[in-house]
């Protein structure tokens, strides 16, 4: 008997792959499962510093896989942080890294917000930098 699939589930398995292919790569990371940890806790810290519409507009953008994690343990009613500050950004993100993790939360900030660059249209990536915090943006390159 053949196995069925889902094709979304197919194409959602593929395009999460070339996510954290992407990631790996810019963080010269051999752990996919170190990535996935990495992305996910700063698509929490990016999408917690949105409000909660901005916040589900980048979502409905991302890969479903990578749209599951990223709606993970959403606290809606806290959001948006008032935080401003990069640093504090950077600080809650090393926080959700795993214990022991020697990553760098700004390089783990600026290698994820490329490949959303990479990955998302460029002119609603635009849109979404200018919501964020001034500090914020600069972790985004030339946005």
């Amino acid at each position: 008997m053949a196995t069925a699939t889902v094709d979304a589930f197919d194409t959602t398995v593929q395009e999460t792959n070339l996510w954290l292919k992407s990631l790996m790569q810019e963080l010269q990371l051999y752990d996919g499962a170190l990535a996935w940890t990495l992305l996910g806790a700063t698509l929490h810290e990016l999408r917690d510093r949105l409000q909660p519409q901005s916040a589900a507009h980048l979502g409905a953008q991302l890969p479903m896989l990578i749209r599951g994690l990223y709606y993970e343990h959403w606290p809606v009613a806290a959001t948006p942080k008032k935080e401003r500050h990069k640093a504090a950004f950077l600080q809650h993100l090393a926080t959700a890294f795993p214990p022991g993790s020697t990553a760098d939360p700004e390089r783990v900030a600026r290698a994820v917000f490329g490949v959303i660059r990479e990955h998302i249209d460029h002119g609603e990536v635009e849109k979404l930098v200018k919501l964020l915090p001034k500090e914020l943006r600069t972790l985004w390159g030339n946005a």
